[in-house]
């Protein structure tokens, strides 16, 4: 089986207009090798010379078939200037018909833009996020979203957690979004509006990108996805203080950020990172939630306060911030997620926590 070394020897095998080759032109990105399947991105910067390394591309496809590929997925695109349509191969023709995945440029650099994009119809940006990861923030986004659609608000969830994107799972999504020319229609669950790179890639694929190509795709997700009329939309960030929170505040205008974080003292080190962030960025923090705030016990009723308690508490009252919502540990809500029925569209105490959580969030008038 061909190596990811092998590849790269191939490639630079490949003439490119100007007497150099795919690797020593640098135009080389995103390449993924496994099995009996290579993909890579070919990145020229400018729309121009995407299109003269159309030859490059065609011999490309030839020489990894002949290296024993059966799939071959190569995208060329550029990294600046009014976003050029996408070219786009695969070992099994270019995908078309129903159930074929939208062309979004994927994994190109982000185009530039002059300050925060609105999208077209959507009132209010709402970002959620936490210093850490394993503090429930997805869960948190995703039943969020729900019960706001059960009181009436149209809203959607777009999942910046390019990584590990988890809202298909736990929205229980399945489709595939579609194309209508420029544009992509999102999926819709459980009454939610849902964008994720999760819906374009096969399960358990990993993406192993920089830093540019993760904006390139959270501005294409904003600006690229027809959203339609939302009272709100929920961005579902990942871990951290990074390339993502920094695009989203820089790309589009965020209306306020919710601080996720367990009781723990660990967490909520973190926490502090992320409400340093958004205060760098001039996003407004419109409060925290404590996640995993008590356990009680099925069968005798027994409140364990499993991650400590009162810690989100007592930070947002000594930054002057509200409390949100404290959300309990239970097992219907990980049943929940894992199922794609999250556990704010039935009913019982978690759900009504959730409910309460998005009822403050219709009152602040943020949905």
């Amino acid at each position: 089986m061909a190596t990811r070394d092998d590849v790269i020897r191939e490639l630079a095998e490949v003439p490119v207009p100007g007497g150099r080759n795919l690797v020593d032109a640098d135009l080389v990105r995103a390449l993924q090798v496994g099995g009996d399947e290579v993909r890579f991105v070919i990145e020229a910067p400018d729309a121009a010379l995407a299109r003269a390394l159309e030859p490059a591309r065609a011999e490309a496809e030839r020489r990894l078939r002949a290296l024993g590929f059966a799939r071959v997925g190569i995208v060329t695109t550029a990294q600046a200037g009014p976003a050029p349509r996408v070219t786009a191969r695969s070992g099994e023709g270019a995908a078309k018909g129903a159930g074929a995945p939208p062309a979004l440029k994927l994994g190109r650099h982000p185009v530039p833009q002059a300050g925060p994009q609105a999208i077209p119809g959507v009132r209010h940006i709402v970002a959620i996020g936490s210093g850490k990861g394993g503090v429930g923030k997805s869960t948190l986004t995703t039943n969020l979203a729900v019960a706001l659609a059960r009181a009436g608000r149209r809203v959607g969830v777009l999942d910046a957690d390019i990584y590990g994107p988890s809202q298909p799972r736990m929205l229980g999504a399945t489709d595939r979004p579609r194309s209508e020319g420029e544009r992509i229609i999102p999926v819709q669950a459980h009454g939610v509006t849902m964008m994720s790179l999760g819906l374009m890639m096969k399960e358990g694929e990993a993406v192993v990108w920089r830093g540019p190509m993760l904006m390139g795709a959270l501005q294409q997700m904003l600006n690229q996805v027809e959203w339609g009329e939302l009272d709100v939309l929920l961005v579902d960030l990942p871990p951290g203080t990074g390339d993502v929170q920094l695009s989203l505040c820089q790309k589009a205008p965020v209306s306020g950020a919710i601080i996720v974080s367990t009781p723990q003292d660990v967490a909520l080190i973190d926490a502090r990172r992320a409400i340093d962030m958004f205060d760098k960025l001039g996003t407004p923090i419109l409060g925290l939630v404590e996640n995993m705030s008590v356990y009680v016990c099925p069968n005798c009723g027994h409140e364990a306060h499993l991650f400590g308690h009162g810690g989100v508490s007592a930070e947002a009252a000594a930054r002057g911030l509200p409390l949100l919502g404290e959300i309990p540990l239970d097992l219907s809500v990980r049943l929940g997620g894992d199922a794609g029925q999250p556990v704010a569209a039935s009913e019982g105490p978690v759900a009504d926590a959730y409910a309460r959580l998005a009822g403050r969030l219709i009152g602040d008038g943020m949905a």
